[in-house]
């Protein structure tokens, strides 16, 4: 199956997960698994939020920025991969002066996929 994003339609999400600034974001979902390219810009970041029942893979596509985990602080750049197990909490931070550009899937743990 391929997802083309730049065919689904952009959300803005100011403060994404409580956080700062604003979030564009591009996302698919069959209800097991989401995925999402989305756009952190310049002086944003996403709330520090706990995966209850998901967990997080991210890719870094362009921008720099860092991670925080609940074990610190990372820095973030093309070619970054996080992983954020279920059960942990993070927060991504653009301090750059581009858009923190990535890539994430999140599958729910314990769903199973609806027939499309």
């Amino acid at each position: 199956m391929n997802i083309d994003f730049s065919a689904i339609p952009e959300r803005l999400i100011p403060q994404p997960r409580g956080g700062e600034g604003t979030m564009g974001s591009r996302q698919f979902s069959d209800g097991v698994n989401r995925l999402l390219k989305a756009r952190l810009m310049p002086g944003s970041r996403i709330g520090f939020h706990r995966h209850e029942t998901d967990s997080e893979t991210l890719l870094v596509l362009s921008g720099t920025g860092k991670m925080i985990t609940e074990q610190g602080e990372e820095p973030v750049g093309p070619g970054s991969v996080q992983y954020c197990p279920c059960g942990a909490a993070h927060s991504l931070v653009n301090d750059g002066t581009e858009d923190l550009v990535f890539f994430a899937v999140i599958p729910q743990h314990g769903a199973q996929a609806q027939p499309k």
